[in-house]
């Protein structure tokens, strides 16, 4: 019989705004998930119930403009090393002295930005899909028209965002796309314009010095994510083990091995 994780959904303010999560599970052994751009938390709630499910304490977190947190529309509140920050406060609203932080995409640089600016309040990091310098051209040619759209013709978005809302709700990556869809012209360019005209991620002479005990996720065959960042990455970091994706989407759709992998991470992580 599977074990009947407790799911709790929360909110705190952070420097006006608030900030959304979810807390799957009880107990002091913590981890952190945060999503990709333009998701939301509940991109990783099959993988935050699976760890939750072996006796840790869970939490999925909105990041500011996504999902159910707030969305402002100044682009200087939006950059990762500020996302960062958000989930230092996070552990502090909830009372966690340390946490293994983990996250995709965005959310794989945001937990390198806990490491190099917060270390002592990790156990460990979880990096699936960092995104790197191999990846900033095929990003921006990949976000440069939301932006544009966002900045320039906000009815296509709106149009989007409208449509995603008539869409019922209750299948998992159903509800992951049409969260994704369902953006505002006005924060959606505040973030991406943050997002990538700032820091996208430590560089490689502080990753050197990143002694927290890392996870690396990478896969072939996605421009955005290469696989030379993942690779690099985990070469860069002195305490990385490095594990590779069969796809993108592996931990989506056969989370499986990946799951295996990522709670045999965190079991050693928290020792008893």
């Amino acid at each position: 019989m599977a074990t009947r994780v407790l799911e709790l959904a929360g909110s705190f303010t952070f420097e006006g705004h608030r900030l959304a999560y979810t807390e799957y599970g009880t107990g002091d052994k913590a981890v952190v998930l945060t999503h990709g751009i333009m998701f939301t938390r509940r991109m990783h709630a099959p993988l935050a119930r699976k760890i939750a499910a072996e006796g840790f304490r869970v939490v999925t977190l909105d990041l500011l403009g996504h999902g159910e947190s707030d969305r402002p529309t100044e682009s200087w509140r939006y950059s990762i090393p500020a996302f960062a920050v958000q989930v230092v406060a996070l552990l502090d609203h909830l009372g966690i002295e340390r946490a293994v932080i983990g996250g995709t995409s965005l959310g794989a640089n945001v937990a390198l930005e806990v490491a190099a600016a917060a270390p002592e309040r990790m156990h460990g990091m979880i990096v699936e899909m960092p995104v790197l310098d191999n990846a900033i051209v095929a990003g921006l040619l990949t976000f440069a028209p939301l932006l544009f759209a966002a900045r320039f013709l906000p009815f296509t978005v709106q149009g989007v965002a409208h449509t995603a809302g008539l869409v019922p709700h209750g299948s998992q990556w159903v509800d992951v796309i049409t969260d994704t869809l369902e953006q505002r012209p006005a924060s959606m360019a505040a973030l991406l314009h943050g997002c990538f005209f700032g820091r996208i991620a430590p560089p490689k002479a502080v990753r050197k010095q990143l002694k927290v005990p890392a996870l690396v996720i990478g896969h072939q065959r996605d421009p955005i994510h290469p696989f030379g960042d993942a690779d690099t990455l985990a070469a860069d970091l002195p305490e990385a083990e490095f594990i590779e994706a069969r796809s993108p989407v592996e931990l989506r759709i056969d989370p499986r091995r990946l799951t295996e992998a990522i709670l045999d991470f965190v079991r050693r992580r928290y020792p008893d």
